[in-house]
């Protein structure tokens, strides 16, 4: 039996834009269906229609058809979605054949029938937020920790060549064996303890899928990188963090609070760390694995940039995991790949979770290729480290409190002077750096990527220009306050 349809009118103020949502208990073939609460329902998106077509009951079907039509500034806002269904009765109108009356967006749902169309998201996840970082078009973007310069020419010859005898219609090498061998041998380690993934924070997903999830605990010491705890809280584990001292070090005492208090399963440590660029000293990752009653990750996604890597103390016995990406020091953001050096017992298991053929084929061939360019990684990071000095002295001679960086970014913050205030003057003379103000406790702190010698020139000149401007805005404002 055929499903009829029903023609709505669009809003007088010009085409409907939302999505038409029909339910009843059969529907007929050709229909996109889901069930829901023993209901069936379809989903008609519509974009600038003269008119809006639902699915509606025809002579025969025998039976009424429920169906509504939402805005689409509200299906495009969750919250706002679910507020007006329910508040406006959570029920759906009926609606016999031929109406066409109820397409008023501000009155789309009344009571009549039960609404269960509409899933809420996990009860553990309403609180969360995704990622989020600025992305705003400026002349200089220092802002996401990216390599400031591309790879060598050679690089991209020798990976378009190669990706121009890809077998398009196979699926990749599921292993990812050559890549991995590859990145065995860079670090002098066997092959069976290499997992590749799509950037490092599938790495970090995929560990948290087998290893934390409901009713297992994930320990972080904050503030550090946001997406440890937000992917653990993600797979459905409870999240504890443990406080770092005043000047952003890892108190050995807290350390010890945390694991005891909660024995988590996973523990995760970043070296450098994200956002302050601390370097992690070689004694508190040994104190993590003679107390922790699980799994340590320590994140180097930084680690090129700084002296001293947890690599070496990765072996069979030890539940320890090192978490590496391409992203910053091999100049490779855009191919999004890492991996993690660990025990062979805890790769094999990662493959319970992983997908198949997660790796593409391009992907693959990116980061075989790049390791053959060490000595131009090199000196990418040595430029780096040395203008990393550089924004860091100049920064201090401006009267600004710096964190000493082992990374490719320098945390500040501009003491007497509102952070996002600073921020947004920077943008305003065209230069974007990341506000800090969301982590815990790093209110009016600011973190700059290291770019190219020219470009931290010009931030370090705005920055100039905008403090400057700042403390003279203060000032008058003091003045007229005395007066």
């Amino acid at each position: 039996m055929s499903v009829g349809l029903r023609r709505l009118t669009s809003p007088s103020d010009g085409p409907f834009r939302g999505v038409v949502v029909a339910f009843s208990a059969h529907l007929a073939n050709g229909a996109l269906q889901a069930a829901f609460g023993g209901a069936k329902l379809a989903l008609g998106f519509v974009d600038g229609a003269d008119d809006v077509v639902a699915l509606g009951p025809d002579e025969g079907f025998g039976e009424t058809r429920h169906s509504f039509a939402v805005p689409a500034d509200v299906v495009g806002n969750g919250r706002e979605f679910r507020r007006r269904a329910f508040e406006r009765g959570s029920h759906a109108e009926t609606l016999p054949a031929g109406r066409n009356d109820r397409n008023d967006p501000e009155s789309w749902a009344s009571a009549s029938v039960p609404f269960t169309c509409v899933i809420p998201v996990r009860d553990d996840l309403r609180a969360l937020e995704g990622y989020h970082s600025a992305q705003v078009d400026v002349r200089v973007r220092l802002n996401t920790n990216e390599s400031p310069t591309p790879p060598p020419d050679a690089f991209r010859d020798a990976v378009a060549a190669e990706v121009s005898r890809v077998e398009w219609h196979r699926y990749p090498d599921r292993a990812a064996t050559a890549l991995r061998e590859a990145i065995a041998e860079s670090h002098g380690v066997d092959l069976a303890q290499v997992f590749v993934a799509n950037g490092s924070n599938e790495v970090l997903q995929t560990i948290l899928l087998a290893y934390a999830g409901p009713g297992r605990v994930v320990a972080t010491f904050e503030p550090t990188y946001q997406m440890h705890a937000q992917i653990a809280r993600v797979t459905g584990a409870t999240v504890v963090e443990g406080e770092r001292a005043d000047d952003f070090t890892l108190d050995p005492s807290e350390v010890e609070r945390v694991l005891t208090e909660y024995q988590p399963h996973v523990v995760f440590l970043t070296s450098p760390n994200n956002p302050t660029g601390l370097v992690e000293p070689a004694d508190r990752v040994q104190q993590l694995l003679d107390l922790a009653p699980g799994l340590v990750v320590v994140d180097e996604a930084y680690a090129q940039f700084a002296g001293w890597t947890a690599l070496d103390l990765v072996n069979d016995e030890t539940p320890l995991v090192v978490t590496r990406t391409f992203s910053k020091t091999w100049s490779m953001a855009g191919a999004r790949l890492g991996y993690l050096i660990g025990p062979t017992w805890l790769v094999a298991e990662l493959e319970k979770v992983v997908l198949p053929y997660h790796l593409d084929a391009v992907k693959q061939i990116a980061g075989r290729l790049a390791l053959r360019y060490v000595e131009d990684m090199d000196d990418r990071v040595a430029q780096i480290v040395a203008e990393r000095t550089r924004i860091s002295t100049e920064l201090e001679a401006m009267g600004v409190t710096v964190t000493p960086s082992g990374a490719n970014f320098v945390l500040f913050r501009p003491n007497g002077h509102d952070g996002r205030v600073v921020w947004q003057g920077l943008v305003d003379r065209s230069v974007l750096i990341r506000d800090c103000s969301g982590w815990p406790r790093l209110a009016n702190w600011l973190r700059v990527t290291v770019g190219t010698p020219d470009e931290n020139s010009e931030f370090l000149s705005a920055l100039a220009a905008v403090l400057t401007a700042s403390q003279t805005d203060f000032q008058t404002e003091q003045n007229g306050a005395d007066r």
